[in-house]
C-alpha cells in the first residue's frame, strides 16, 4: 500500500515503540491513547491527535490497536465513540493485542458489515523489541489483506508470519506464551533444587545455558527430527534413559525437600509411555499421550520444516 494514513491506538510500553517505528518509516499517522502525554514524541514527529477511536477511524486507512486485553479491545472497537462508528468500506483494522481468538472472530464479523477487514496480529519480543523493531508478529485473517499491509508490519517487526484465518494469530501467541510460562515453572524447580543441593547459582545457570536446553535444540532440532515427524525409532535418546534421568532428579528433590511438581508430571508421562512398551523408542514418543488426550490430534510438520 502506498500513501496510506495509519491510525494507532494504545501508546503504552509496547504500542509506544511500535508506533514510533511506523512513524520513522515515513507513514502519516493519527494517534490516540487514554493518556495524551504518551503521544508527545509522536506528535513532535508530525502525527495528528484524535480525541476518540471513532474520530481516528474516520481519518485513516489502516488502524492499529495495542491494548491490555479483551475488555479494552471490545471497548475501543465497539464502545461509545468506538472504531465501529468511524470505519468505512475498505478500512483495515489490525489488533496487535494479546487477546481472545473468539472475541476477534466475533468483532471481525461485525466490522465486515461495515466493509472493514480485520486482522489479529499479536506480537512477541517485549518492550525492547518494540523499540528496536525486533518483534515476531503473528497475523491471522485474510491473506490478501495481509499481503497488502505487510510493508507496514515490516516497519516494526523483523519476523512477520501469516498464520491463517482470523483468530489464528491470537492462538499462536497464547500457545507461545503458555509454553514460556510452563518452562519458567520447571526451570525454577531445577534451579532451586540445584542450588539447595550445593551448586553455585552462576555455575548451574551457565551449565543449563551451555547444554542442549540452553542452545534451543528442543525446538530447532530434536522435536522437528522426532515427534513432529512421528519418528521415534531409532531413538535419539531412549525413553528408558529419560525416565532414569528424571527419576534421579526427583530422588534428589526428596533428599533436599524441594517440591518438583512439573518434574513429577514429566516423570509420570514417561512412566505411562514405558507402560505402553515404548522403553526403547525415542523419549519424545511420550508426547503421543497428550495427542490422545486432546482427541487424537496429530501434530506433524512437512519434512522440509
Amino acid at each position: 500500500m502506498e500513501k496510506i494514513k495509519i491510525g494507532f491506538i494504545g501508546l503504552g510500553n509496547m504500542g509506544g515503540g511500535m508506533s514510533m517505528n511506523i512513524a520513522k518509516a515515513g507513514y502519516d499517522m493519527v494517534v490516540h491513547d487514554i493518556n495524551r502525554a504518551a503521544a508527545t514524541n509522536l506528535l513532535e514527529l508530525g502525527a495528528e491527535w484524535a480525541d476518540t477511536p471513532k474520530e481516528l477511524a474516520e481519518s485513516v486507512d489502516v488502524i492499529f490497536t495495542s491494548l491490555p486485553g479483551p475488555p479494552e479491545v471490545k471497548s475501543v472497537s465497539m464502545g461509545e465513540d468506538g472504531l465501529i462508528e468511524g470505519v468505512s468500506s475498505g478500512s483495515i483494522w489490525i489488533d496487535l493485542s494479546t487477546s481472545s481468538p473468539t472475541l476477534i472472530r466475533e468483532l471481525s464479523e461485525e466490522f465486515a458489515k461495515q466493509g472493514t477487514s480485520v486482522l489479529d496480529a499479536p506480537v512477541s519480543g517485549g518492550v525492547k523489541g518494540a523499540q528496536t523493531g525486533k518483534l515476531a508478529i503473528m497475523v491471522g485473517g485474510s491473506e490478501s489483506i495481509f499481503n497488502q499491509i505487510k510493508s507496514v508490519l515490516d516497519s516494526f517487526g523483523d519476523k512477520v508470519s501469516y498464520t491463517g484465518s482470523i483468530g489464528s494469530g491470537s492462538i499462536c501467541k497464547l500457545m507461545h506464551n503458555t509454553i514460556g510460562y510452563g518452562m519458567q515453572m520447571i526451570i525454577s524447580e531445577c534451579l532451586t533444587l540445584g542450588v539447595k543441593a550445593g551448586v553455585d547459582p552462576e555455575s548451574l545457570y551457565e551449565c543449563i545455558k551451555n547444554g542442549s536446553v540452553g542452545r534451543g535444540n528442543l525446538l530447532n532440532v530434536t522435536l522437528p527430527d522426532t515427534y513432529l515427524q512421528g519418528k521415534f525409532d531409532p531413538p535419539n535418546f531412549a525413553l528408558k534413559l529419560a525416565k532414569k534421568d528424571v527419576s534421579l532428579a526427583l530422588e534428589l528433590g526428596r533428599e533436599y525437600d524441594v517440591p518438583m511438581e512439573a518434574a513429577s508430571h514429566a516423570f509420570n508421562e514417561l512412566t505411562s509411555a514405558i507402560n505402553r512398551g515404548w522403553e526403547n523408542k525415542d523419549s519424545r514418543i511420550s508426547l503421543l499421550l497428550q495427542e490422545e488426550r486432546a482427541g487424537n490430534i496429530e501434530v506433524r510438520l512437512p519434512q522440509s520444516c
